[in-house]
């Protein structure tokens, strides 16, 4: 590849990892604490609320059900608002995080749900309050799927990020489609391939070894 096209790879590359670290991270705040919630108020859960958890699990599902891309062209609107624009990098992290925080509050649910019943109810029979058994029980003993689900949801936002690119949200996506296909210059699609790879196994290798850390300290 010529220089230019080095460039602009090495642009497209901080893209993708901008839009994926700052959706990935609202996932983080929001999904996180949805999924908590999720939890808690189950049958059974320590703050039990059938119809909370019915009506709350009824919007993450709906989230869930429609198609990123579909979201993206739907979320315009919301985008303008929000930023400004519905094009470029930051426009994409808007329906990028919300496509994102459902994925990852179920997530954190199922996480949160493997944790040994028997844990909360003996936190409860030591006098232990709510919020003492969120943080130190359910929280601390689903800490390794916690952070191993939100690997997961920053893998899959960088796939998502290469979707955000076909309606000009810039990154590797974006990239892939200008040169590489309507330009037919297979070595950029080659190298955005290449360079989409190494990013998801470092993610996951980062993942992989922080989860190992975490379950030796538990």
């Amino acid at each position: 590849m010529s220089s230019a096209l080095t460039d602009l790879l090495i642009r497209a590359t901080w893209e993708t990892i901008l839009m994926t670290l700052a959706s990935g991270l609202v996932s983080l705040l929001v999904g996180l604490p949805i999924g908590l919630l999720l939890t808690v108020t189950a049958k059974g859960g320590i703050l039990e609320e059938p119809w909370t958890n019915r009506i709350l699990g009824s919007f993450v599902n709906a989230f869930r059900s429609v198609p990123f891309i579909i979201l993206l062209v739907a979320l315009i609107p919301l985008t303008r608002l929000i930023v400004g624009t519905s094009i470029g990098t930051y426009a994409a992290i808007v329906p990028l995080s919300i496509a994102a925080i459902p994925y990852y509050a179920r997530i954190a649910e199922v996480s949160l749900r493997e944790v040994d019943p028997n844990l909360v109810e003996t936190a409860r029979a030591m006098g232990a309050g709510r919020w003492t058994i969120v943080r130190h029980v359910l929280l601390s003993e689903a800490m390794p799927g916690l952070v191993a689900g939100f690997i997961v949801t920053l893998i899959t936002l960088v796939g998502a990020t290469a979707v955000a690119g076909a309606i000009g949200a810039g990154g590797l996506g974006d990239l892939a489609i200008r040169y590489g296909y309507q330009r037919f210059q297979t070595e950029v699609m080659v190298a955005v391939v290449a360079v989409l790879v190494v990013l998801v196994c470092l993610l996951q290798w980062a993942g992989d070894r922080l989860v190992a850390r975490l379950d030796h300290r538990r």
